[in-house]
């Protein structure tokens, strides 16, 4: 047997196998040979648990260091002269397996390693001895529950066992009106929010699984959802809409405005109430894409000052309330960016956030500019799931690649793997697990993992595809974006078809997308490519009949990929009707798009809240209206 041939996730930085199996006998012990055996505890009975699963061994947990070896099948000790911190030491031999931990970081994570042993080998495991350390001390999964997607409870825990099975090791929950504020009800009302109760449990789970609970409030950008109500706006750069630096009109003003002294103050009491709620010393401010600044109550400003350093001003104040609660600030690094003249002015203990989503992103030119001047930062690439509906798995993989060599390159502290919810979140969970899944595998140890075998790891440690297909399914799927032959930056045209006004003629099919800075590569042939697409996607799909996963979602992973499907192939129809080529009329394709809704809300509620649900219909029911 080679190394490559024992799957694991993430891959470990050494393998060693000494050849054989070693067959695990029942009732043997686990022993927790540690200064303070409780500590060890959960990771045991996590081990226990899955030694009766997927073993068939009943194994009993035992404190302390004077058991007779004979009696040991299981023994997890802490030491630190293996080396780094969060790192382990695994060994399985004839003498049975021990899990030697620098740190409980590490002896949990040996535990997440053997357990994943189990699940592939059972009761027989090769014999080997497994080094292992992270490359990045903080690596972490930022899920967006603002537009428009709240998840419940059960979905979150959930995700945190899952990418604590990965060593992920941070979990942010993006957040601009979706924590329950006292004091501002009626932002909330009809969100579905994060309770500050549930916060407080959400962070003990992630604290038994080594994971810190991140807050993150977004600070200056991305506060429409306020200003929505009449009593914010004078907090609100612009008094109504503004002109983004795309053309587009946006509707509502967007930005705090650094010109009203209130603004702090009512950044402030939102702080009080947030961040009493969580464990973690960091705090993730946001501050990302100010388009409008300048543009309404602090022009004057600006054109005294210049637009960067009355953003840099601003951020400054916000890091101290941030400060004087003892957090340590990170903020998003892309309007800092565009003023290297100032970046050196930003404190030496905030962490930037360098984000970009393209496969072609500059992390490498990005991040030197942060090291140059002693920033400290995190890369923060994405899981390319949102405007695209299954996903784009190329892009995905290769911005995650980018961002953690270059982070790797220029000494980034840490990864941020984002998972965003633009215009009405229609990504179902698993979409977005494979961009999870191999984010963490490389955030943990990048040269191991960089070739990793996704699908065959999904199929292991995801679905439990014993027919193992669908890991090959959700990355093939996630590939679809490609098919038509137009590639659009951060989504997919079958997505887009929804927005796409059905009374389009085909010449201005091309000068619509044009406007939207997009490429269509061939317009001539995207008919036939549309067809095509409408074929591959039937291809990709059929051997969902013949999967058997273990997993027990399994019923509801494979009603969210079949509404995936179909929700690619209308949208490949739409486009074709639009192009004077239609597959179906306006009365068919008006039945299918209802039926795809009634199906939407059953796989949305399956998992999350009902606060937004409304919102994110609403664009269905409006690309529906062009059918009637």
């Amino acid at each position: 047997m080679k190394p490559d041939s024992v799957l694991l996730l993430p891959r470990p930085q050494e393998m060693q196998l000494a050849g054989g199996t070693v067959s695990l006998p029942d009732g043997k012990l686990i022993a927790l040979a540690a200064p303070r055996p409780a500590a060890l505890y959960f990771m045991a009975e996590r081990a226990r648990a899955a030694l009766e699963r997927y073993g068939g061994k009943s194994w009993e947990i035992v404190g302390g260091q004077a058991v007779p070896s004979g009696l040991i099948g299981l023994r997890i000790a802490l030491d630190e002269s293996i080396g780094r911190a969060e790192g382990y030491r695994l060994v399985v031999s004839a003498d049975g397996v021990t899990i030697t931990g620098f740190d409980e970081a590490g002896a949990f994570y040996g535990v997440t390693t053997f357990i994943q042993l189990l699940q592939r080998h059972g009761a027989d495991l090769p014999a080997l001895v497994i080094n292992d350390w992270p490359d990045f001390p903080n690596r972490g999964v930022m899920l967006d529950i603002s537009r428009d997607k709240v998840p419940t409870m059960p979905t979150l825990y959930r995700l945190v066992d899952q990418l604590a099975g990965w060593k992920v090791n941070q979990f942010q929950l993006y957040t601009e009106h979706t924590f329950a504020y006292r004091h501002h009800p009626d932002v909330w009302a009809k969100a579905s929010p994060m309770t500050a109760q549930e916060i407080l449990a959400l962070d003990a789970y992630c604290r038994e699984r080594f994971i810190n609970l991140v807050p993150n409030q977004n600070s200056f950008g991305h506060m429409h959802r306020w200003f929505e109500h009449s009593h914010y706006l004078p907090l609100a750069e612009t008094e109504g809409g503004f002109t983004t630096p795309w053309g587009q009109w946006h509707e509502l003003p967007y930005s705090l405005t650094p010109a009203n002294p209130d603004t702090l103050n009512f950044l402030n009491g939102l702080y009080d109430e947030l961040l009493p709620n969580f464990t973690s010393r960091y705090f993730n401010v946001g501050c990302d894409e100010t388009f409008d600044l300048g543009l309404g109550r602090s022009k004057t400003l600006c054109d005294e000052k210049g637009r960067g350093r009355v953003y840099l001003d601003f951020v400054l104040e916000i890091y101290r309330l941030v400060k004087k609660r003892g957090f340590t600030m990170q903020f998003w690094g892309d309007i800092i960016g565009h003023y290297p003249e100032l970046v050196p002015e930003l404190p030496r203990d905030a962490v930037a956030l360098e984000w970009g989503y393209e496969a072609v992103h500059d992390f490498d030119g990005k991040c030197a500019a942060f090291a140059a001047a002693g920033i400290p930062f995190y890369v923060c690439p994405g899981t390319s799931s949102w405007t695209a509906i299954a996903g784009r798995t190329d892009n995905a993989l290769g911005n995650i690649r980018s961002a953690v060599e270059n982070g790797l390159k220029h000494g980034a502290s840490g990864v941020l793997n984002t998972d965003w919810g633009d215009h009405g979140h229609w990504q179902t969970y698993p979409v977005s697990l494979p961009g999870f899944a191999y984010g963490a595998a490389l955030s943990w140890a990048y040269r191991p993992n960089a070739d990793l075998d996704l699908p065959a790891a999904l199929d292991a440690f995801v679905f439990e595809d014993k027919a193992g297909v669908m890991g090959r399914l959700a990355y093939d799927l996630g590939n679809i974006y490609q098919q038509p032959g137009v590639l659009i930056p951060n989504g997919s045209v079958l997505f887009w078809a929804y927005f796409y006004p059905l009374d389009m003629l085909s010449a201005d099919l091309g000068q619509w997308l044009d406007w939207h800075r997009l490429q269509l590569q061939s317009a001539a042939d995207l008919p036939d490519k549309l067809r095509d697409t409408l074929a591959h996607v039937d291809r990709v799909m059929s051997p969902l009949a013949v999967a058997r996963m273990a997993c027990s979602d399994a019923a509801l992973i494979t009603d969210e990929f079949r509404l995936a499907a179909d929700m690619l192939r209308h949208g490949a129809k739409r486009l074709l009707f639009i192009l004077g080529e239609p597959l179906a009329g306006k009365n068919e394709l008006n039945d299918e798009l209802l039926a795809i809704e009634t199906r939407y809300r059953d796989v949305w509620l399956a998992r999350s809240r009902p606060g937004g649900l409304d919102d994110s219909l609403a664009r269905l029911e409006k690309a529906r209206a062009g059918y009637r």
